[in-house]
């Protein structure tokens, strides 16, 4: 019961503009050039998602605060249709500010490509970048690592291009 209402509390109180201090407009702007720059080089596709704070309802679970990150995480793949794509490639980097935790979601295309540890060996990069509020350095490290994979993997042909299935620019809860 403390745990929860801990948890309660923590994501409570961080404010409605968090998500905005921590990624500002032009941050927000850079991101979404990195993100079509990418996605000129392969098929895939990349969302990022900055939450502040867990709603409620994730807030009550008993559930550890790693596997709630996660069913988020899984929740807004869905929500933001990153599972939608062509060619089942695309990918949500997935912030949480009040836990600074990081979940990483590939559709089926990609996840089938790598290895099991892929993702968190990722994420554990990206870690140290995050908990010392290097907000920039830590999403730049994210999506030029998946850029990477997806340009192994679903790199473009001579004379393809990627037509724009999601929109670049991150979304700020």
């Amino acid at each position: 019961m403390w745990t929860r209402l801990t948890r309660v509390l923590k994501h409570r109180w961080q404010s409605d503009d968090a998500a905005r201090r921590a990624i500002p407009p032009a941050l927000l702007e850079r991101l979404a050039a990195q993100v079509a720059h990418s996605e000129a080089g392969h098929s895939g596709e990349i969302r990022i998602y900055v939450e502040a704070g867990l709603p409620l309802s994730y807030l009550w679970q008993a559930d550890s605060m790693a596997q709630i990150t996660h069913e988020r995480a899984l929740a807004l793949f869905g929500k933001l249709r990153v599972w939608d794509t062509a060619h089942n490639n695309g990918v949500l980097i997935y912030l949480l500010l009040a836990e600074h935790r990081i979940e990483i979601v590939a559709d089926r295309g990609l996840n089938e490509r790598v290895t099991p540890d892929t993702w968190p060996r990722l994420v554990s990069g990206m870690s140290a970048a995050f908990k010392a509020g290097a907000y920039e350095a830590g999403l730049t490290q994210a999506v030029q690592q998946v850029t990477a994979l997806l340009q192994q993997h679903f790199a473009l042909q001579g004379g393809q291009s990627n037509p724009n299935e999601l929109p670049d620019t991150p979304v700020l809860n």
